[in-house]
């Protein structure tokens, strides 16, 4: 039943997306046969001003029509460009996430369940929606407070939307039915795994609805910034958060979508887009914990110019050697010390090592020259990261997860700060703090700091020795058992695993034929 539903659901979203435009926008060259099917069918059945619209606002209108979490799902493959290609992955970090807010009766009724108190008992006002998205809206709040002069303070509040676990959940199934139809039946779509990427789509969503990890979020990136200049979070109020609210300080500032307002204001936007790009770099270096949602409507400048960020729902971690990799990486671009940047991927073991070090340099030389030499306005962190992707997948190498969703920030961050100055050039903002953590990465202190890690490692396996020693023999006695005995199954496994086997194969069948006939309904009607 529930594989029929996820069939109808499916169906749903095609028509929808035929609707809008997304579609038809769809590359020809190399499309397998079902996507060209598609375009022809979607001819007959698009709305005309979806032709006068740009791919993006299409793609967004389609998405939130489909609900939450389809805005969520597109939110996700933003971050991921290996898998919808460069172009639509632009196209989905312009995706606007705004939803129509529920009431704030209900809004308090979570706050209060969340938090086991009548929200009259713990703010003194607290107002309809300001910002409605897909998982969460925020409210504004006051709270009673002798100390300050108005004898209140302002919060912020963002509150759960009702049902989005739920809702959320049964749109998984949907996800899943088409990801297994297209490993099944697209063969270029195998090596994208798209399985996995629900799989990890459900569980960065599942993160992202539990607010009392934003709010860790939010405590843990005040912490690393306490002392820096020119940028900050809003501080968290922990006995008015919980699973389902998070309750921050009020930000007063201007939004950085308003760029007149800021100019007007006196603001140096030159100076602005600087710090911001300057400020995300440290927090990927220095801290390995950065905020990846970096959009213009989550960043506000404050009366003293100083960038605050909001909405720490999506965050991302890069480990030690990750950041010195990136370091180098980037570094070696800035320096046009190509060779470095090769063997960084070699030595990261981004690139495999039957590939020759020179010919993967010369194709990065390819990358980084048209960049040096050109005006601001002309060098672009988007483009050059699509050559890479190109570049790097003629030299075999595997996506990295842990530095998609860097990249896509990378690209974000650069376009907010053209925004702010158009002649922004993102390689000679980046150059003294990339040199700068290269210097303490690699050298004399970095050395250091790589013997304490090693010596800890070293302590670490002395007092797991006797546990692993153990492991290991009970392994050696378990490999002999089988080269003599086999692997044997038991009746019921095997019973199980080909009742599972014959239950999918129906599975993927029915949700075929159910797509099929409801397309061929649904145009039918609308031509009729």
């Amino acid at each position: 039943m529930s594989n029929i539903r996820a069939g109808f659901s499916l169906l749903r979203a095609v028509y929808v997306l035929m609707r809008e435009g997304v579609v038809t926008a769809l590359p020809e060259e190399g499309a397998p046969p079902p996507v060209r099917i598609a375009k022809s069918v979607a001819r007959l059945v698009e709305r005309r001003r979806a032709k006068d619209q740009l791919q993006s606002e299409n793609l967004s209108k389609a998405l939130n029509r489909l609900g939450p979490s389809w805005v969520k799902l597109g939110q996700f493959l933003a971050t991921r460009p290996d898998v919808v290609g460069a172009s639509i992955a632009l196209d989905l970090e312009l995706l606007q996430d705004q939803m129509e807010p529920f009431g704030v009766d209900q809004a308090k009724q979570m706050v209060a369940a969340t938090l086991g108190h009548p929200v009259e008992e713990m703010f003194s006002s607290f107002s309809p929606a300001i910002a409605a998205a897909s998982v969460a809206q925020v409210h504004k709040a006051t709270i009673d407070h002798e100390g300050d002069e108005t004898g209140h303070y302002e919060v912020a509040v963002k509150v759960i939307r009702p049902g989005v676990r739920a809702r959320f959940h049964r749109d998984l199934t949907t996800f899943y039915s088409a990801a297994r139809l297209m490993e099944k039946y697209i063969e270029s779509a195998q090596r994208l795994q798209p399985v996995l990427v629900v799989d990890m789509l459900a569980k960065s969503a599942k993160l992202e609805m539990d607010l009392r990890l934003e709010a860790a979020a939010f405590s843990e990136m005040g912490e690393n910034t306490a002392d820096d200049e020119g940028f900050r979070v809003p501080g968290v109020d922990w006995e008015r958060t919980g699973r389902d609210c998070v309750t921050m300080d009020w930000v007063d500032g201007t939004k950085f979508t308003h760029v007149e307002e800021l100019s007007a204001a006196g603001h140096d936007l030159a100076a602005i887009a600087n710090a911001l790009n300057q400020s995300f770099l440290r927090h990927v270096l220095r801290d390995g914990f950065f905020h990846a949602d970096m959009h213009p409507g989550n960043l506000f400048v404050d009366q003293s110019s100083d960038i605050v960020a909001v909405d720490l729902g999506i965050a991302g971690r890069m480990g030690k050697a990750e950041r010195r990799y990136l370091a180098e990486i980037l570094y070696g671009f800035i320096t046009r010390d190509y060779m470095r940047v090769a063997e960084v991927h070699f030595e990261a073991g981004y690139v495999p090592d039957h590939h020759d070090v020179a010919s993967f340099a010369q194709a990065i030389r390819a990358i980084g020259e048209p960049i040096h030499g050109q005006e601001a306005d002309k060098v672009s962190m988007a483009r050059l990261l699509t050559l890479l992707f190109e570049v790097t997948e003629l030299f075999d190498m595997k996506t990295q997860p842990q530095l998609l969703l860097l990249q896509k920030t990378m690209v974000v961050v650069e376009g907010v700060a053209r925004k702010l100055d158009p002649k922004f050039n993102m390689w000679k903002s980046a150059e003294p703090v990339v040199a700068h953590y290269v210097q303490r990465l690699i050298g004399p202190l970095g050395k250091l700091e790589e013997a304490r890690d090693g010596l800890h490692a070293v302590g670490r396996m002395v007092q797991l020795a006797p546990d692993m020693a153990t492991r290991a023999e009970k392994l050696s006695h378990e490999i002999d058992e089988m080269s003599r005995n086999g692997v044997r199954l038991d009746k019921l496994t095997i019973e199980a695993i080909g009742k599972a086997e014959a239950q999918h194969s129906r599975s993927g069948r029915v949700a075929l034929w159910v797509i099929a006939l409801g397309v061929v309904a649904l145009v039918w009607n609308h031509i009729v």
